[in-house]
């Protein structure tokens, strides 16, 4: 393909200008409004929100917090576990799984991944628990569950918790295998989650929640997030202060109707990806968990794992006008914040593999056919 040739409209990684336009009246009207109550720390629009993503979601009880990596720091504080313990976390994922688990003196201990789905491995989880486990801090990766199933059994038989890190995998849904259909950051004893700008469900700068059913961590979670108190300057436990601001809230409020039909486009191009990439002799799909669906926040394949092969690829495409990203060149284990876990080169292969190989295409829901046919295109003709 002739590097002159380029797409019909100019393509973006993420267009939320493109997003926002058709609801920008509703997000307008909602400034308006919140400006005019001027209660921009725990007004309404936060137990408003709070109430309606729970009705999304099927989970009784949500809290808001201040973004994503405070959520799952919140989180792990709610269990309660001595310094030390070991948080098993997936060995390839955003540095926040295990930055939350650092801070608050907890050991994340790296588990290797699925090739395909890029989501922990169950057998690899359960060679990895010791006595020393506290939690098994699952990752819904890209947009798909992890095998919610055997993680959730796992983590029983071992009386350990199970923490799910959703900030990529917002309205998911796992089909057991006696025809359960559970949502992602439902199952466990805590669900997280992130409206960073860039997610699904994104606000307009940073934000996060928890999901429980259980009433009693609820509690304590909606305490922890507010300086450990129940009631003004009646502090129970040392908290963070971790709020959703009203502003962040009350704009989701106008998003979050439409997220089912931004998700159901995302699952229309990752399909159109599918197609085009099916048989490719250099090009690997992301694969699928059956009993998963699948809400795309990115859609990444792989290229072979040869020197310089994903660079290529990459500079190919941007001659062509195709933006792509690249999540995530380097697994934690082996960044230098983390050189204090004493782990090495070779631990986990799959992990190091994929960063080496992973590449993010565009992926919104605002992507035209048009647009899609010709990165497809694009696509097919890389050799």
């Amino acid at each position: 393909m002739s590097a002159s040739l380029f797409p019909p409209t100019p393509i973006q990684l993420l267009d939320l200008q493109a997003q926002h336009a058709p609801i920008q009246p509703e997000l307008d009207a909602t400034l308006r409004a919140t400006f005019q109550e001027a209660a921009f720390i725990q007004g309404s629009a936060v137990q408003q929100f709070a109430s309606e993503l729970g009705q999304y979601l099927g989970v009784p009880h949500v809290i808001p917090c201040a973004n994503g990596t405070d959520a799952l720091q919140l989180a792990l504080m709610s269990l309660g576990l001595p310094a030390g313990t070991e948080i098993l976390v997936p060995a390839f994922t955003y540095v926040a799984t295990w930055e939350a688990a650092a801070v608050l003196g907890l050991v994340p201990v790296p588990v290797d991944v699925d090739p395909a789905t890029y989501n922990l491995d169950p057998a690899a989880v359960a060679a990895a628990i010791t006595p020393c486990t506290g939690a098994i801090l699952a990752v819904h990766l890209f947009g798909q569950c992890a095998d919610l199933e055997a993680l959730r059994l796992l983590a029983e038989q071992h009386g350990v918790a199970l923490v799910e890190d959703n900030a990529q995998a917002i309205g998911a849904t796992f089909t057991t295998s006696t025809g359960q259909v559970w949502g992602a950051g439902t199952v466990g004893e805590v669900g997280t989650t992130s409206f960073f700008p860039s997610k699904n469900l994104g606000g307009f700068g940073d934000g996060g929640a928890l999901f429980t059913r259980d009433e009693a961590r609820a509690q304590r979670l909606r305490q922890l997030a507010n300086h450990g108190q129940s009631r003004k300057y009646y502090h129970e436990h040392i908290g963070l202060n971790s709020r959703l601001d009203t502003l962040q809230a009350a704009l989701l409020r106008v998003k979050l109707p439409h997220l089912p039909a931004w998700t159901a486009a995302r699952q229309r191009i990752a399909a159109q990806y599918d197609a085009a990439l099916l048989g490719h002799s250099r090009l690997r799909p992301p694969g699928r968990d059956p009993r998963s669906t699948h809400v795309f926040h990115q859609y990444t394949v792989q290229t072979p794992d040869e020197p310089g092969q994903r660079e290529r690829l990459q500079q190919y495409l941007g001659a062509q006008g195709i933006p792509s990203a690249v999540y995530y060149p380097l697994p934690n284990h082996l960044q230098p914040a983390y050189a204090y876990l004493g782990h090495q080169q070779g631990q986990f292969p799959v992990a190091e593999r994929l960063a080496r190989t992973v590449l993010s295409l565009p992926m919104h829901p605002m992507l035209t056919t048009e647009q899609v046919a010709y990165i497809c295109q694009v696509l097919q003709a890389w050799e």
